[in-house]
């Protein structure tokens, strides 16, 4: 028993010398190592360090990314944040912050006689209201096809999610959950933008409208009005009946042609000029000695 507690205070002894050589040597630490803002608001980029910041201490901040970029160097700011932010400590004051000071932020801290002492990263959140979503609402769909609403915006942060409404109604999840929308047969996809009717009907005409929001705010897209209209099969038998007659009328004039002779007769005609014999012109024999058949051109000329 008595070796037991020996042991646990040599353990307590050794976390207490620990925890003092790490205060006496200087620790870099932050108040907020994930901070969150809106856009064009303030935010702090908090660097602590718990060494005397007499003379003794340089202190970095560098912004990464896709590289490695200054922001704070030989005690001025560097880049996009100079004239929108200050140093206060060592920690850096962001006035008017934007989506593109999204980043993680690290402040790496030098003794000058020493060296390293240590460095902490920030993870700097920016959010982002959405903007006016591009929403697609078709003119007129015909009874029973499907029909897709579309809605998009890519500026928000974080991204968007979207309701639809019909006549300042808002389209719910359910149709069978508001007794406005109990007939409609419809899909949302509240991530995508998407009303998609699955059998439309002319109860789901209106005007329609899409709002695209996260936690900043909302934005939305002007109504656009969906007609929907009945088939008319009666026109459209009609108009294959009148196609069917007007092929088969042709189908029994040209066959009509072709009996009468209308065709074959010019095509005689054709052959018979082609092969007459020219004018003033004799085909004698060539030499009584020739065999028979056996022709030679001559010119006749007439005194």
């Amino acid at each position: 028993m008595a070796g037991g507690c020996w042991a646990w205070m040599q353990f307590g002894l050794f976390l207490l010398l620990a925890e003092s050589y790490q205060i006496l040597a200087g620790v870099v630490t932050t108040r907020d190592p994930n901070p969150v803002a809106d856009e064009f608001t303030a935010v702090l980029l908090s660097c602590i360090t718990t060494h005397n910041p007499s003379g003794e201490l340089r202190v970095e901040w560098k912004k990464l990314n896709a590289g490695t970029d200054l922001v704070y160097f030989e005690n001025r700011l560097r880049g996009d944040l100079v004239g929108r932010a200050e140093v206060q400590g060592w920690s850096i004051h962001i006035h008017n912050v934007t989506r593109k000071d999204a980043a993680v932020y690290r402040c790496e801290v030098v003794r000058k006689e020493e060296g390293y002492l240590g460095d902490v990263s920030v993870n700097l959140t920016v959010r982002v209201r959405p903007i006016t979503p591009q929403c697609t609402v078709p003119k007129s769909v015909p009874v029973g096809k499907t029909a897709v609403l579309t809605c998009n915006e890519n500026e928000g942060y974080p991204p968007s999610k979207y309701i639809w409404y019909r006549n300042g109604d808002p389209v719910p999840d359910d149709p069978k959950s508001n007794s406005k929308f109990h007939n409609s047969s419809y899909k949302i996809d509240s991530n995508a933008g998407t009303l998609r009717f699955t059998v439309i009907s002319k109860l789901d005409i209106g005007e329609y409208h899409c709002v695209a929001e996260n936690v900043v705010g909302n934005a939305k897209c002007e109504p656009q009005r969906m007609e929907v209209y009945d088939i008319n099969v009666a026109a459209i038998i009609g108009g294959v009946l009148v196609v069917v007659l007007v092929l088969l009328f042709i189908t029994i004039v040209i066959r009509f042609a072709y009996k009468r002779g209308y065709f074959t007769k010019k095509q005689s005609e054709k052959g018979y000029q082609a092969s007459s014999k020219a004018d003033d012109v004799d085909y004698v024999r060539s030499n009584p000695v020739d065999s028979e058949g056996d022709f030679r051109h001559k010119s006749s000329f007439v005194i």
